[in-house]
């Protein structure tokens, strides 16, 4: 059987990562009902990472295409916990963090990487409520954070 998903993940040119494992006391996800939790995801993918403050040590394209990463994890992740991402009802919720300079306030251009990529995959399906927050600093430096929320079928 053919996935639409990840057809147009192909015609993207993405794939989708090994599921990561967590770095921490904590799960990649949990699903309560319809809904899976997903813990917050760090831009990092074998030799691929993306490490400092933006903008200082990042830019804010290298900051946003560590937030597409994070994406293919969590949709990695999605797939792992409910077998397909045409299961996929809505994506609900997106909080991002970023890892800011104390001068930073274009948080939310970093955030839209994950947010455009969502609605690049999924359509409408992929809009979302977000918060986009500044941070003084995030886990192993990373240059962004993003957690979602997002309704699955039964």
């Amino acid at each position: 059987m053919t996935s639409p998903i990840l057809e147009k993940l192909a015609a993207l040119g993405l794939v989708l990562p090994a599921v990561p494992t967590p770095v921490a006391a904590y799960v990649n996800c949990v699903r309560s009902g319809k809904l899976l939790f997903l813990s917050g995801g760090l831009p990092l993918d074998g030799d691929r990472k993306v490490i400092g403050k933006v903008p200082a040590e990042v830019s804010i394209e290298e900051a946003k295409e560590g937030a597409r990463m994070i994406v293919l994890n969590r949709l990695a992740i999605i797939q792992d916990a409910i077998g397909s991402l045409d299961k996929v009802k809505q994506v609900v919720a997106l909080t991002g963090f970023v890892n800011s300079a104390p001068d930073f306030f274009e948080h939310p251009q970093v955030v839209n990487g994950a947010s455009e990529l969502l609605v690049e995959i999924f359509g409408d399906k992929g809009r979302h409520a977000r918060t986009a927050l500044g941070a003084a600093a995030l886990p192993l430096n990373v240059a962004v954070e993003i957690n979602l929320i997002v309704e699955v079928e039964d």
